[in-house]
């Protein structure tokens, strides 16, 4: 299901994929992200970030499940959190949607050092 937001003059639908390529883009310049993975564990490009990206959206509520990478010796609760809050306020003010749930599946952990 789509996003829709009514406003003055009509109404605004947005696709979920332009959910999960914006928020895969937030979560990149997040602390202690490497990278996300898509469901069979491949890098991904800037390009195809949504691939560890997914978004569903239900009564115009919006949740977000990511598959990512974090750097070596960060706290894993840490950069959730921090993933989780700038996401989260980021997809708000660019959908005019509420974020219900953030889920993160930790895939992997590399050493940038």
């Amino acid at each position: 299901m789509k996003g829709h937001v009514n406003t003055k003059n009509g109404e605004i639908s947005i696709e979920n994929q332009v959910i999960a390529k914006y928020a895969g883009i937030c979560a990149l310049g997040c602390f202690g992200m490497v990278n996300m993975k898509d469901g069979i564990a491949k890098l991904l490009t800037r390009d195809n970030i949504r691939k560890g990206v997914f978004v569903s959206v239900n009564n115009n509520k919006i949740t977000i499940d990511f598959h990512i990478i974090v750097s070596y010796g960060v706290s894993i609760s840490t950069v959730a959190s921090n993933l989780m809050e700038s996401v989260k306020y980021r997809v708000e003010e660019f959908t005019s949607l509420e974020v219900e749930r953030i889920n993160i599946y930790v895939e992997g952990v590399k050493d940038i050092g």
